[in-house]
């Protein structure tokens, strides 16, 4: 089938898209409308977190859609609380809320820090508003979480923005104390800055942050809707630090591809009174039976470990690629990492390796000069061997 026979012209451009449809995923392999197969190391952005149609979510899908699908966020239903359980008693947090976007967890984040901050205002009774967020950081694209993000152009895309977010240095704590004033009620930031390039907080920088947050009475609040649901190899990535923090976001990975997120908080900071938050489709029992199933598989025994161990073999691979084609290293956690490759050759990297043939690959440059890999978390090791055997492929004629 050609593809100039599907009329795409009707969706809303936001975006460059090449002139290929997606009909089919199993694992970490996608394929087109021509029946031409990909790896795929982007996984929908660190989405799949068990790759595509596994099996696990088809029947949660088809078990709880003949049950219930959204009864309204007026009412109880069994999934969210079974899911809400399962979060509370593998984290520091005590609550839990449900949204459809880690946008719009991250917009709650933001809401529900302003409201602790209001009931529990600076010792002379000024208002506590300011979030301190990150220089680089992605927090999503609602005004807000665009306002609060620290992406180049961003503060002028949509301007004015939302006032309130001061841009601190990530691992430079000093950055962080020289933004706090009267105003400030929380510092956001994620463990690893994923579309800043796959940069790590520091285990001396997360620590000292907790303490600087705690000192100063204000919360500290982490992003975790990439990085978290095991893609840093713990199941959140605070816990690489040994930090509890006050709030945490997740999206991306919980859902397991469907639209799902939530907002974590200790129960001391869950303060929304009635009618302060909610959302039509938030916390509906078929998206969150699909979490339970996505979060049952990451705490089988054994399946963190197996994250940890090809998240080192990624890294190994990556740094012979490095050393050979003399690139400038790598960077990341668990199996969100990148490839520094010390020159801007990364979007061309990404279209000759979609356009190989007979088998096509699947690769992400969120910055032109390295490469971002967020496969499934049960990728095989023999699926990373197959990746790097065909971007040799495609470097030997992008580097020629």
């Amino acid at each position: 089938m050609e593809f100039k026979e599907f009329d795409s012209n009707k969706l809303m451009y936001v975006t460059n898209r090449p002139d290929l449809v997606f009909t089919e995923g199993d694992g970490m392999w996608l394929t087109d409308h021509n029946g031409k197969r990909y790896l795929d190391y982007l996984q929908g952005w660190a989405v799949n977190a068990l790759g595509h149609a596994p099996q696990c979510i088809a029947d949660a899908l088809t078990e709880q859609g003949k049950k219930l699908i959204n009864p309204s966020p007026a009412f109880f239903n069994a999934p969210s609380i079974e899911l809400a359980n399962l979060l509370t008693e593998n984290s520091a947090f005590d609550r839990v809320f449900f949204a459809n976007s880690g946008a719009e967890a991250n917009e709650g984040a933001i809401k529900l820090a302003r409201k602790w901050g209001k009931k529990n205002p600076a010792t002379n009774g000024d208002a506590r508003f300011e979030i301190i967020t990150f220089k680089h950081s992605f927090h999503g694209r609602t005004i807000a979480t665009m306002s609060a993000s620290g992406k180049d152009g961003w503060d002028t895309m949509f301007a004015p923005q939302v006032p309130g977010f001061p841009k601190a240095t990530l691992n430079d704590l000093a950055s962080v104390e020289a933004l706090i004033t009267k105003h400030t009620v929380a510092v956001m930031l994620e463990p690893v800055q994923g579309e800043g390039g796959v940069i790590p907080a520091t285990k001396e920088f997360m620590q000292g942050l907790r303490r600087l947050t705690k000192q100063a009475n204000i919360l500290l609040i982490v992003d975790e809707v990439q990085s978290g649901m095991g893609r840093t190899g713990e199941l959140f990535g605070y816990q690489l630090s040994g930090i509890e923090p006050d709030i945490m976001t997740l999206g991306k990975g919980i859902g397991g591809g469907v639209p799902l997120a939530a907002l974590l908080a200790r129960e001391e900071i869950a303060c929304f009174e009635a009618g302060e938050q909610g959302g039509t489709y938030n916390g509906n029992p078929l998206m969150t039976a699909v979490g339970v199933a996505v979060i049952k598989e990451l705490l089988k025994p054994g399946f963190m470990d197996t994250v940890r161990e090809r998240g080192a073999y990624l890294r190994q691979r990556s740094l012979e690629i490095s050393e050979k084609y003399g690139f400038e290293g790598e960077r990341g956690e668990g199996l969100l990492r990148a490839l520094q490759l010390g020159r801007d050759i990364g979007p061309q990297i990404v279209e000759a390796a979609r356009n190989m043939e007979p088998v096509g690959l699947l690769l992400n440059s969120p910055r032109p000069n390295l490469l971002r890999f967020m496969p499934s978390l049960n990728v095989t090791k023999e699926e990373i061997d197959q990746m790097f055997a065909m971007l040799e492929e495609v470097l030997a004629k992008v580097e020629k």
